[in-house]
């Protein structure tokens, strides 16, 4: 609370402190410097300058720039900023003339002519022009800075809750993805060994409890990751015959390290979707390794004429075009996502360079 407070108040001090500073060295260090006894009349003029620098300053902040500037009507702003600083000038000049300043002035500077300090004409004219210049090109040079830092903060928030509001979106559409495919390969089960259906719905419910709780914190570990991937092979694994093979290699020793969840599922699925055959032999081999923050990723399937390519572009499964937009989103610029497709080998390959942190 007493923070809060404290930021509550920070602007406000900042003020005081700036036109505390700037009044003394404008109004008050040169007169001072003059040596000679300045009359009370004097200091009612600074004061009444200051006063009236302080009115435009925050007139121009307040309202003029936000009125008039920031709507493009620039040339409105220019001319009643001209008229208010000509104002300060002519309401000076009639505050010297009511108090008797120059009379004033005149006996104190008399006293010390001989010693090289002389009075110019008009100079507090010309001093009160120049200084409500200055300060009117302040109070628009902070507005327009304070503006610019509005508008990119808000154009920050925007871009961060487009980005949060498509990452839903897309992430709502590999998830129903990958449990529809799911549930068809247990319905099959269910015809074929029951034991094994339970089986496979223990591993699905498993697998529903980190899509709706882990994975919804932003990022998980990637020891977390690797287990969910785990269990979607052996799931799968339930329904194939022995002429695939599946191999996961997990790095070792293994570092955790915080990564987007369900990142790795659209390679693997796509593996399983077009990398296996029930009459002819088949190969999925899933390889992670780790350098420092750096996460591998390399998915290997046999690759089968009859079957449609699986280019990340022109694959018909939602997961793996999504993933490439998940991956612009949450890692511009810290990752590599290559596709090779050798048909010399009948091999497809996937191969994921991603920066963790």
């Amino acid at each position: 609370m007493e923070s809060l407070n404290s930021r509550r108040y920070m602007p406000w001090l900042v003020h005081v402190l700036v036109w505390g500073l700037l009044g003394s060295i404008l109004l008050m260090w040169q007169p001072l410097t003059w040596k000679i006894e300045i009359p009370m009349q004097f200091w009612i003029k600074q004061a009444v300058l200051f006063g009236l620098l302080l009115t435009i300053f925050y007139t121009n902040t307040e309202l003029l720039i936000p009125r008039l500037l920031f709507r493009n009507r620039t040339v409105l702003f220019i001319i009643l900023n001209l008229v208010a600083v000509l104002l300060v000038s002519f309401l000076v000049q009639k505050v010297e003339i009511w108090v008797n300043m120059r009379e004033s002035m005149e006996s104190a500077f008399k006293a010390v002519r001989n010693s090289g300090v002389m009075r110019r004409e008009d100079s507090l004219d010309y001093f009160s022009l120049l200084t409500a210049l200055m300060v009117m090109g302040i109070s628009t040079g902070v507005a327009a800075v304070q503006k610019w830092q509005h508008d990119v903060q808000l154009r920050e928030k925007l871009e961060r809750a487009r980005i949060d509001s498509e990452l839903s979106f897309l992430k709502a559409q590999i998830n129903p993805h990958f449990f529809f495919n799911t549930l068809n390969n247990i319905y099959a089960l269910t015809v074929i060994d029951v034991e094994a259906s339970r089986e496979a719905l223990h591993k699905l419910s498993r697998m529903m409890r980190y899509v709706l709780y882990e994975s919804q914190q932003g990022t998980v570990q990637l020891s977390q990751e690797i287990a969910f991937a785990q269990d979607y092979i052996k799931l799968m694994q339930l329904r194939l015959t022995d002429k695939v093979t599946v191999q996961l290699t997990p790095p070792s020793p293994m570092h955790d390290v915080p990564i987007a969840p369900m990142l790795f599922l659209p390679f693997i699925e796509n593996a399983f979707k077009h990398g296996v055959s029930a009459t002819q032999p088949s190969r999925i081999e899933i390889i992670i390794r780790q350098e420092g923050s750096k996460v591998f990723v390399e998915v290997k399937n046999t690759l089968f004429s009859d079957k449609k390519s699986t280019h990340l572009e022109e694959s018909n499964g939602i997961g793996l075009v999504n993933t490439r937009r998940r991956l612009d989103l949450l890692y511009p610029g810290r990752y590599e996502l290559a596709v090779q497709e050798n048909k010399i080998e009948n091999e497809y390959l996937v191969q994921l360079e991603l920066e963790a942190v």
